[in-house]
């Protein structure tokens, strides 16, 4: 990130990250946000909270689980002079926000997670009123095969095809980083975002999609509904 005209982390091993990333998708987010209320789930140091409210959007608040990086989102932010509200919470805690927003970015956070497919279910639930930008690590082919409704208990095809929706557990390190937990092929991705309750509605050619909040399916067990508990008041 570009900050007074200084590059904060010039030796990235990413290179000029995540301005070249935001840079094949940028065409995917409105240009005048004018009137949008944006969360921006897992903020890092604020790159894409900055870039919306430079946009013009008239609410923005990042979140973020980790101290450090919401310190440097806030300097981005006061050194940019932008009003953008930074919280401490994780994906799990959306719904202490008590609010919805009709611009959530998820980008970068999904793979990180013990329980992916819970996260997006509280966004949908809590958060999202109506676009979805998100983003997550893939790995595997990148071909989408047709899924069926059902499949009969002694076809396992289905699970010999690479085009198949799949999503790899990893036990110890990936990338040396042991917060690397699950990561889907496209068509896996894809389908999580579907049973979530999100629809389609652009992607690029490598990882990021924009969603628009739709109809979930129909679910034997609806999707757990996390209760919101306020912390406890201080002692006198």
């Amino acid at each position: 990130m570009e900050l007074g005209g200084i590059q904060t982390a010039p030796e990235h091993f990413l290179g000029d990250y995540p301005t070249f990333k935001w840079n094949g998708f940028r065409h995917l987010v409105p240009a005048d946000m004018r009137g949008r209320r944006v969360l921006d789930i897992g903020c890092n140091a604020g790159f894409y909270s900055v870039e919306m409210k430079r946009r013009g959007a008239e609410l923005v608040v990042g979140i973020d689980s980790d101290p450090r990086y919401l310190a440097q989102a806030r300097l981005a932010a006061e050194i940019g002079g932008l009003d953008i509200e930074f919280e401490q919470l994780s994906v799990y805690e959306v719904g202490q926000l008590g609010q919805k927003f009709d611009f959530v970015i998820f980008m970068g956070v999904l793979y990180h997670l013990r329980h992916p497919l819970l996260a997006l279910d509280l966004i949908y639930e809590h958060v999202a009123e109506s676009d979805l930008l998100f983003q997550s690590m893939l790995r595997g082919k990148r071909h989408v095969s047709p899924v069926e409704a059902d499949y009969g208990f002694e076809d396992t095809a289905p699970f010999d095809d690479d085009g198949f929706p799949r999503l790899t557990f990893i036990e110890h390190n990936y990338a040396a980083d042991p917060t690397n937990w699950w990561v889907p092929n496209r068509a896996g991705m894809e389908a999580m975002l579907r049973s979530a309750g999100f629809r389609i509605e652009a992607a690029t050619e490598d990882e990021v999609y924009l969603c628009c909040r739709g109809t979930r399916p129909v679910m034997a067990d609806a999707p757990p509904r996390i209760a919101v508990i306020s912390p406890p008041s201080p002692l006198p």
